[in-house]
This record gives structure tokens, C-alpha cells and sequence, in this order.
């Protein structure tokens, strides 16, 4: 399997050891100091708010992470500028970023809010191309594959329905290809050739890695580097890639956590720091 897929039930298993009770949800209070130590922020911390920018000005969808910094991100995000994200168990039912159950959410009743743009799903991926056709199937031929992967599960219907946004951990040639062996999800170019009636929907938001955050506002919607985050050259991110990259004359480093974002990770959200291993 590709090193970078993230399988969701492994990730909805993990997300037990993340989100910790905290005696109820409250707001982000001004002025709270970064942590006792005031340790800069790590690269993992970096990618949490990376992530959870993606969800910025959703309003009142269903937040899909899979992935643990990822979920990190959708947590933040509800806690600091998107308190309208939904946000699931994976099972049956809506819950706060420390876990407290606050609705009824069965599976069945998910279909519908896909469906219906309702959901905005931050998704792994084993391959993406320029256009952000998304593979997670097999490596290799179809007839004769070099790797069996998880099959196509609900890409193409996700990447039609509502927004899409992806996270890779560790950024590499591997993943970004020229040509997925199979798409599962839908990337600009296919979805054009689709026609507007089907494609009226179709929106990959961001791609966040261990190096940058990149989007697909290149020429024809390929990918574009957005930013790179601290310490990363651009010449790091574009060797890391397997085509060419729309690169803008200037790329502005990745916004830093404040020190609110970093005391609710810190603190709140993943006093474990299990968030590091993600990188590793």
C-alpha cells in the first residue's frame, strides 16, 4: 500500500487516543499564552492549521477528516473561526472536538448531506496528478497491478457532490504523478469533460502536505503551490513533485498558529502529541 493513504477506519480508531474530554466546549479566550514552555510551533502544528483553513467560511457543513492532523484541523477550526462545522463520529453520531455527543447522525442520514453539497471531506490519496484525479485503488497496470489498495470506496461520488480537499503527509514523486494508474476521484480535467450539469458541483479546495499547501489555481485548474511552510524551500516542494507545478513569482510562507491555536492543540485538542507521529 502507498505509504501516504490514510485508511479511515484506522483513522476513526486513532481518533479515540486524540480528542480528550475537557469539561465541555467553550470559546478561544483572548490572551492565552502559547504554552509554559513557549516551544515554536512544529511542522505537524503548522499542517493542524493548514487543514483547518481549509474549512474556513464553509458555515454549517459536515467537516470529513480522515486522517489525525486533519481531524485535528476540523477540531480547531470549529473551536476558533468556523463554530458552524458539523462534526462526526464516523458512526451514528455528531460530537464537539473534546468528544461530547451533541446529535444523531447514522450513517444512512450522511448519503443525503453528500448528496446534497453538504459535506466538505479532507481525504488521503495514494496518487494525484496535475488535475487532482485522485487514486487509491492499485499501483500499477489494472490488469496486473503492482499493489491492491482499498478499491475506489465513495471518491467518485465525493469529488462530484460537495468539496473535496486532500492531505498528504509525506509529499513525494509517489503521490504527485503525472498520470493516476486509476482515478477514483475526479480531477478538473475529467470533471470539464463532464459537462457543467454534472460537474456543476465538482470543487477541489486545497491540498496539504508536509511541505506546502498547494490548490489547483493553476492555468486549466492544474495545481498551483499556494505556500510552503516554514523552513521549506520552493525548490524542495517542486523536486518533490512529479510534474510541473504553477508556481506564482512570490510564495508567502504557510500561516503560523497563533498562540490560542496552539494552547488548544497543545492542551485541548492532542496533549498527547500524537500529532508528530503523523510526520514521522
Amino acid at each position: 500500500m502507498s505509504e501516504t493513504f490514510t485508511d479511515p477506519d484506522s483513522w476513526f480508531a486513532s481518533l479515540a487516543g486524540v480528542v480528550v474530554a475537557a469539561g465541555g466546549r467553550s470559546a478561544v479566550r483572548p490572551g492565552m499564552a502559547m504554552t509554559e514552555s513557549g516551544a515554536a510551533p512544529t511542522r505537524a502544528e503548522v499542517c493542524v492549521v493548514a487543514c483547518a483553513e481549509a474549512w474556513r467560511g464553509d458555515g454549517a457543513i459536515l467537516a470529513s477528516p480522515l486522517g489525525l492532523i486533519p481531524a485535528l484541523g476540523a477540531r480547531l477550526a470549529q473551536l476558533t473561526f468556523a463554530p458552524g462545522l458539523l462534526l462526526t463520529d464516523g458512526e451514528a453520531c455528531l460530537v464537539a472536538p473534546d468528544g461530547v455527543i451533541e446529535g444523531w447522525l447514522p450513517y444512512r442520514s450522511v448519503f443525503t448531506m453528500v448528496a446534497s453539497c453538504r459535506r466538505h471531506m479532507m481525504m488521503g490519496a495514494a496518487q494525484l496528478d496535475r488535475f487532482g484525479n485522485r487514486n487509491i485503488s492499485c499501483i500499477g497496470d489494472w490488469a496486473r497491478p503492482k499493489a491492491q489498495l482499498l478499491g475506489v470506496r465513495g471518491a467518485p461520488g465525493n469529488t462530484v457532490n460537495h468539496p473535496v480537499s486532500y492531505w498528504v503527509p509525506r509529499h513525494s514523486p509517489r503521490v504527485f504523478t503525472e498520470r493516476a494508474d486509476m482515478v477514483c476521484g475526479v480531477g478538473y480535467d475529467r470533471a470539464a469533460a463532464l459537462g457543467p450539469d454534472a460537474a456543476r458541483f465538482h470543487e477541489l479546495r486545497a491540498v496539504v502536505t508536509n511541505l506546502a499547501v498547494l490548490d489547483f489555481g493553476g492555468a486549466d485548474h492544474t495545481m498551483r503551490l499556494r505556500s510552503v511552510h516554514p523552513g521549506v524551500p520552493v525548490g524542495e516542494v517542486t523536486a518533490a513533485t512529479g510534474f510541473p507545478l504553477s508556481v506564482p513569482a512570490e510564495v508567502p510562507q504557510t500561516r503560523l498558529p497563533t498562540a490560542d491555536e496552539l494552547a488548544l492543540i497543545r492542551g485541548r485538542l492532542d496533549p498527547a502529541g500524537l500529532r508528530d507521529r503523523e510526520l514521522a
